[in-house]
């Protein structure tokens, strides 16, 4: 199916990427010679994304702005969270009328990569199937990730069904940021903030959360170091 729209997680506040954060908001962070959000709105664009739903909060002016000046597409449209961080899953139900009925990309604006075989957007968005998907989650390996420290977050059966990590073990796949998903979902959330893993806790009980497996390498850049150690990663290429 053709997927037409998507919605940049960019209101956070990067409290784990201060001091840059001081000053800016975290999707305006410069990362390999261009900020965090060109990253992922230049990818939306090479997919043939036409509208990315982008909302504000942290240092929201300036984010609008920079925003507003840029030369190419995908055309941006400002959900506007200045009164209330609603995190992931709360940010997407206020958007909701902006979104359409129709499945879209959710893109967290730091999620960045080196693409494998093809691209890895237009990868997931041909793999995502709305026949038994509800959601179809981009995972990368977590072993093999740059900038990762932890024990992954889904397992994953033959059929590409997802299954959260059970506690006290490790998991082969984390979340890599990106996803094709019904924002329907998203209505059933309660008012006000919300974690999208609630959405996703339904539907692995419905079994209707599906991973992609991503090729290349997924880089972590949630903090100063982070961000150090992926741009470092890119120069050794």
């Amino acid at each position: 199916m053709r997927i037409k729209r998507a919605m940049i997680m960019a209101a956070g506040k990067g409290t784990r990427m201060r001091p840059l954060t001081d000053t800016m908001p975290k999707p305006l962070v410069p990362f390999a010679g261009k900020p965090l959000i060109d990253h992922v709105l230049d990818r939306l664009d090479e997919a043939g994304i036409e509208e990315a739903v982008v909302n504000v909060h942290h240092f929201a002016d300036m984010l609008e702005a920079h925003l507003a000046a840029r030369p190419r597409g995908p055309r941006i449209v400002i959900s506007d969270e200045r009164a209330e961080l609603l995190d992931t899953g709360g940010g997407t139900k206020k958007a909701l009328g902006l979104l359409g009925e129709e499945p879209i990309v959710t893109f967290n604006s730091d999620s960045v990569w080196v693409e494998g075989l093809g691209s890895n957007l237009r990868n997931l968005i041909e793999a995502f199937d709305p026949g038994r998907m509800d959601a179809l989650l981009m995972i990368a390996d977590a072993a093999s990730t740059i900038g990762y420290v932890g024990r992954g977050d889904f397992t994953m059966d033959p059929l590409g069904a997802l299954a959260r990590r059970v506690p006290a073990t490790t998991a082969p796949f984390v979340f890599a940021g990106v996803q094709v998903v019904s924002p329907a979902l998203f209505a059933e959330g309660p008012d006000g903030p919300f974690s999208t893993n609630l959405v996703w806790d339904r539907l692995i009980e419905k079994g209707t959360l599906f991973g992609h497996r991503m090729t290349g390498v997924w880089m972590h850049v949630g903090a100063p170091d982070d961000l150090a150690e992926a741009e470092a990663f890119l120069r050794d290429l």
